[in-house]
């Protein structure tokens, strides 16, 4: 079946796609929806530029829309799925939510209306042996910015392996924080990946903006050669 995958960059939308692969569909066209603005309940707000990188890495096409503030977050979904299945003939999409229920049954609802089936293959995974499987099975992200208490500023711009797992995981234990980023304590991006023909380096300056608060600004990206 030819799928679209709904994608940030980040570690749950790759693992989606990655798991979209090992289950036999035709991954058609990565599709992105991009905020122009600070937040929103639906969609991350990824660097476009970086997903580029990504896409031209896997060699799937790259399908994206912008979004202002003030215009309808569904319409927007509805018109890139729409696009998707003219251009691309997908019967299907796939995502990387977790735990959202709210993200969850308005993909699906826009994806019915389209005829479109909804794949969300984490849906209620266990979120700690997740972050284990991620790492395990060959997902390679940095993060990207961090928003909670209990995560040191120093993993800004890190790339998390083992080591920075284990350590995320205990000190989700001790402050409480959801350990797969599902509150949005963090947001990550995806280095290298199974998929991936080549990696992706990023540069750049960790920014403090509070105790607890910080981000990368990105200096400097590409191919590693």
């Amino acid at each position: 079946m030819k799928v679209g995958v709904l994608f940030t960059g980040g570690k749950d939308s790759t693992y989606a796609l990655h798991l979209a692969y090992l289950q036999g569909f035709d991954v058609e066209v990565l599709l992105s929806i991009i905020p122009h603005y600070e937040y929103s309940m639906l969609y991350h707000r990824p660097v476009f530029e970086l997903l580029k990188l990504q896409a031209q890495s896997m060699g799937i096409p790259l399908l994206n829309i912008g979004l202002k503030e003030g215009e309808n977050e569904l319409y927007a979904l509805y018109e890139l799925l729409w696009e998707a299945k003219s251009i691309f003939g997908i019967k299907g999409v796939f995502s990387g939510t977790l735990l959202s229920d709210y993200q969850r049954m308005r993909y699906s609802i826009v994806a019915e209306k389209l005829g479109l089936k909804t794949y969300n293959p984490l849906w209620r995974i266990d979120q700690k042996k997740y972050m284990l499987e991620l790492v395990e099975n060959g997902i390679e992200f940095i993060i990207f910015s961090i928003n909670t208490y209990g995560i040191p500023l120093r993993f800004l711009g890190k790339k998390i392996e083992l080591k920075e797992v284990y350590e995320i995981l205990e000190r989700s234990k001790k402050y409480g924080f959801n350990p797969a980023f599902e509150g949005g304590e963090c947001e990550t991006f995806v280095v290298n990946a199974p998929l991936f023909k080549k990696e992706i380096f990023i540069e750049g300056k960790p920014i403090r903006i509070s105790q607890f608060e910080g981000y990368l600004k990105i200096e400097k990206y590409g191919f590693k050669n």
